[in-house]
């Protein structure tokens, strides 16, 4: 950052990323700075002005300032310095740069705020939080007004029930205070109810583990699992950077297995084999698969006779079996549905002792999009009692969730039902905002495959679209001398020219030689017609500037 601030005056630059063999491994350069195509003399000044005000106390004396500090780059843990996470990297620096220029000189960029679409965080890009669990959140973390008689007329009678019902349960009847490690006891019986009612087999609510949104469950499975870089995970390419970090962090091998793009993104059960096979003559001990579904960044959703390949592959390799889960109700398409791992592996007849299966599910996603409150859980199954302690232990040392995503979380779970008083209202909330998703995902499917040298498939799950982005030579080897990859160029290019910020392809894993990026479904609807046509002239100028 200093050198960044330092050469000001002499280059534009920015920090980019090079792919490397890995599909998920990357390393940070310096390059010139391409800016959007055709840039006016006073866009360029603007520019400049912007980079001199990041730190302007700087000087190539900064460079030297923390020489005596006792932790520098040579002796950082180094799985810090392996670990990626594209969805908030550099695109995204830059872009919260250009956002702070915009407010401090406003006009001086040729748009006029910036569309993060990088990221699935629904209620940053104006969607509004359910009603009904906003009131018995409220009810909760405030208590008092349950006994004040303007709150019947403010509040629904079943958000005020349900939130004497929750505050009964919690210690103290404070969301202030600690909970078990494993979260609420009685929001973890109202959460293994709701997996019971969804899949028809029973659940128990020993069996959950209440965490800060689905993260921290997946790096707790991932501290159990790995125990040297022999210890390796498979995961599919492309992945949600979340495994490739969490991976890296604990010091274990990614196995990749990559998804079939030409059929939809699916998953052959031929490439998990051989991906096994392969990682096993490296001497690569296979502990676990990922299975994402439905998929981030892709946006499949698998088939049940897919899924009961997958169950009987995890049974017969003994691999335990990591499902993130976390986009189960964001279903666009009739002809699919979503079934849990736990519900088919059951409907096959395995139970606790024939498969280890992790479930993962999030209050952040869904049609809910409840990110900053971080709520989630995992269901752990078919671990032995000694193991179970392990993961006990390992959930204590964080000493509980958060209050606030545990409710949250149990709500999610078993929101209202027929003969509520907030039924219709939030029945007509979740259909408002789930069919405005579809719709989302179709205009920008349609907008991708119009443009010239981009492909992308059917969104039939999540809330994300993965075009492939076959660039031009000219293109390529721009990026190869800006030593970035060509879909980092291509994003930054799009940011620079539109304010639009996408994730590229190589921040996600990607089959060697293609290019892609992703790009959330979550921007208001009715923003969607200038987004489209700031991305189709970006476009259509990118590719004259380089076809040829």
């Amino acid at each position: 950052m200093r050198r960044f601030v330092a050469e000001k005056a002499k280059n534009l630059i920015t920090k980019t990323r090079t792919t490397y063999s890995s599909p998920c491994t990357t390393t940070y350069v310096l390059q010139r700075h391409t800016s959007s195509p055709l840039p006016s003399p006073s866009q360029s000044a603007s520019v400049l002005r912007f980079l001199s005000t990041l730190h302007p106390s700087a000087s190539d004396s900064m460079a030297s300032d923390y020489s005596s500090t006792p932790v520098t780059l040579n002796n950082v843990n180094p799985k810090v310095l392996k670990c990626e996470y594209a969805v908030r990297g550099e695109i995204v620096n830059l872009a919260q740069k250009l956002q702070q220029d915009l407010k401090d000189n406003p006009g001086s960029h040729p748009f006029d705020e910036i569309l993060y679409c990088n990221i699935g965080n629904p209620q940053s890009l104006a969607q509004q939080p359910i009603t009904f669990f906003r009131e018995v959140l409220a009810l909760c973390d405030h208590p008092v007004i349950l006994d004040k008689s303007e709150t019947q007329g403010l509040f629904s009678a079943d958000s005020i029930e349900r939130a004497f019902q929750i505050l009964d349960q919690i210690p103290g009847r404070a969301t202030g205070a600690y909970s078990h490690s494993q979260g609420v006891k009685g929001l973890r019986d109202t959460i293994a109810s709701g997996i019971e009612a969804r899949d028809g087999f029973p659940a128990d609510p020993n069996d959950i583990f209440l965490t800060d949104g689905a993260s921290p469950a997946v790096h707790m499975m991932m501290q159990l699992l790995i125990g040297s870089e022999n210890d390796g995970i498979l995961c599919p390419i492309p992945q949600y950077p979340l495994y490739s970090a969490s991976i890296a962090l604990h010091g274990g091998t990614l196995v990749p297995y990559y998804l079939d793009e030409e059929t939809g993104w699916g998953l052959e059960i031929s490439e998990l084999e051989n991906q096994l096979k392969n990682a096993k003559s490296k001497g690569i001990n296979v502990r676990a698969l990922v299975v994402i579904n439905p998929g981030n960044p892709t946006g499949q959703v698998l088939a049940e006779a897919n899924q009961r390949d997958i169950v009987e592959f995890c049974k017969k390799e003994g691999l335990v079996l990591l499902a993130d889960e976390v986009y189960q109700e964001n279903v666009y398409v009739p002809e699919k549905q979503f079934h849990s791992f736990k519900k088919i592996a059951r409907s096959m007849g395995f139970g606790e002792k024939d498969l280890s299966l992790v479930s993962f599910q999030s209050v952040s996603k869904g049609f809910y999009g409840e990110c900053g409150k971080r709520g989630g859980y995992m269901e752990v199954t078919g671990f032995s009692p000694e193991i179970r302690e392990q993961i006990y232990k390992v959930a204590s040392v964080n000493l509980c969730s958060n209050i606030s995503g545990q409710i949250l979380a149990s709500l999610v779970m078993s929101p209202p039902k027929v003969g509520d008083e907030s039924y219709e209202s939030f029945s007509a909330e979740k259909e408002a905002i789930l069919s405005s998703l579809a719709r989302r995902a179709k205009t920008l499917e349609d907008a991708f495959n119009s443009l010239e040298g981009v492909t992308c498939n059917k969104a039939e799950g999540a809330m994300y679209l993965f075009p492939r982005i076959n660039l031009p030579a000219k293109a390529i080897k721009a990026a190869e001398e800006a030593k970035t990859a060509p879909d980092a160029f291509y994003a930054r290019r799009l940011l620079n020219a539109t304010g639009i910020v996408v994730v590229p392809g190589s921040g996600f894993g990607q089959r060697p030689g293609t290019w892609h990026f992703r790009c959330t479904i979550l921007p208001q609807e009715e923003k969607l017609p200038a987004i489209v046509s700031r991305l189709t002239d970006f476009h259509k100028q990118f590719m004259d500037e380089f076809r040829g």
